[in-house]
């Protein structure tokens, strides 16, 4: 049999017991925590909700406890919250509070919350975006869309929104229905735009755009305003990433004017709302517009200015043409005259320089043939004396003579032999002579 305790308490008695263990705490009074907010209501003039931790890893929920926020301090909690944060205090949010905890032995463990720290939520939301954008930026991508510039015009626009959402509504009733009645060309790629899906769908719809960018000209993300919460699926890095490298330039009216999302910082252009990213694309058209125009009216202004001009000189040349022909051939007559004049009086300048050139040349070359001719002669007198002196009738005519044997001088004594029959020639007459 088994044996009793020798002491047992009661459930009431346990659950007091931690009651009073909890009551007695210092700690467990007026302390401040984080934590995210989950299944917030209002219920009367009271506020209930769940506070959660997650494990930033898995995101699993590793601590729970309930919360409520009575009415008396609930009044001067929730709109001071909401004007500091733009956004109600809602699920979903990271919050820091203070809390005191109280345990009751029929409800269990609760925490009554006394005041809030907006600054805290604001700074988790401001964290994320700055993680996020440094991130984008240590990879090289965060100006790559942001430096694309809208191309003019831009007319074909791919819209990523939802299709009964009331800001697309309010941007196509924008964009469609102008003063100027420009037509442009729409398409919707529906997306949700709220809530967890929100990265994902997107990114679908920007996908699909992809596949066939050159039929676009740029890209609408928009949507219309709301709870910053609902904002939320916004401030995504892979969103942002997809946005940040998409080859069209992106459009990004999102919320209000107040709001802000990571894709703001990214995006070729950021508008406040879905109707102002209407009425850009509006703008730029009447721009283009107004270019054209300009353009036109100042083609109109140059031709009209070019057959002005040349009808006064038509007017002028008519006037003048029926005596045109006569002052031509005047004017003509005059240009030969003087060309003639012109033309005597440079060859006349140009022949006396040649004329005097030819002159001195003569006189010099008349004077050089005379020497010339004299020295030939002197030449001529030596050279006819020396030749007398040295011809052979001279040489005779001194005592010489000269002795051939048939026709040829003969020049040594031992050449002749006895019996020859030699001719010796004198100045005057010739001997016939037989050696002995």
């Amino acid at each position: 049999m088994n044996e009793q305790p020798r002491e047992c308490y009661s459930l009431l008695q346990l659950q007091q017991l931690l009651q009073d263990l909890i009551a007695a705490c210092p700690m467990s009074r007026n302390v401040w925590i984080t934590a995210e907010l989950s299944d917030v209501r209002e219920s009367g003039p009271h506020c209930y909700m769940e506070l959660l931790q997650k494990d930033p890893q898995t995101g699993a929920t590793i601590a729970k406890a309930r919360a409520t926020i009575w009415g008396n301090v609930w009044r001067g909690i929730k709109y001071p919250f909401q004007r500091a944060t733009g956004q109600p205090f809602a699920s979903g949010l990271k919050v820091m509070v203070r809390v005191s905890a109280s345990y009751h032995p029929l409800y269990g463990m609760n925490l009554n919350i006394t005041e809030v720290n907006p600054s805290f939520t604001l700074g988790e939301r401001e964290r994320l975006r700055r993680e996020i954008l440094m991130r984008l930026k240590d990879e090289g991508i965060i100006d790559m869309n942001k430096e694309m510039e809208l191309p003019r015009p831009c007319l074909r626009i791919a819209v990523v929104s939802s299709r009964g959402a009331a800001g697309y509504g309010d941007f196509m009733n924008q964009l469609l229905n102008n003063g100027r009645r420009l037509k442009f060309s729409v398409r919707l790629f529906d997306a949700v735009m709220q809530g967890a899906q929100v990265s994902d769908s997107v990114i679908a719809a920007l996908d699909s755009i992809a596949q066939e960018q050159e039929n676009w000209d740029c890209v609408c993300i928009i949507r219309g305003g709301g709870a910053s919460t609902d904002l939320d699926g916004f401030d995504d890095y892979r969103l942002a990433a997809n946005v940040a490298q998409f080859p069209l330039p992106i459009i990004v009216g999102i919320g209000h004017e107040r709001d802000t999302t990571v894709l703001d910082y990214i995006c070729a252009c950021r508008v406040k709302t879905p109707t102002a990213a209407a009425e850009l694309l509006v703008g730029l058209a009447c721009e283009e517009l107004e270019a054209l125009r300009s353009l036109g009216a100042s083609l109109l202004q140059t031709a009209t200015d070019i057959i002005g001009g040349s009808r006064q000189q038509l007017a002028y040349i008519s006037g003048q043409l029926p005596t045109a022909p006569l002052r031509a051939l005047q004017n003509a007559e005059r240009r030969l005259d003087n060309a003639a004049m012109n033309l005597s009086r440079t060859a006349d300048n140009g022949m006396m320089p040649l004329r005097a050139r030819l002159d001195r040349i003569a006189d010099a070359l008349k004077s050089s043939s005379a020497n010339r001719l004299t020295l030939a002669i002197q030449s001529l007198n030596a050279s006819d004396s020396l030749l007398k002196a040295l011809s052979p009738q001279a040489v005779l005519s001194r005592g010489f003579s000269i002795t051939r044997i048939d026709g040829k001088a003969v020049t040594d004594a031992a050449s002749v032999a006895p019996g020859a029959v030699i001719t010796t020639t004198l100045a005057s007459g010739t001997l016939t002579s037989t050696v002995s």
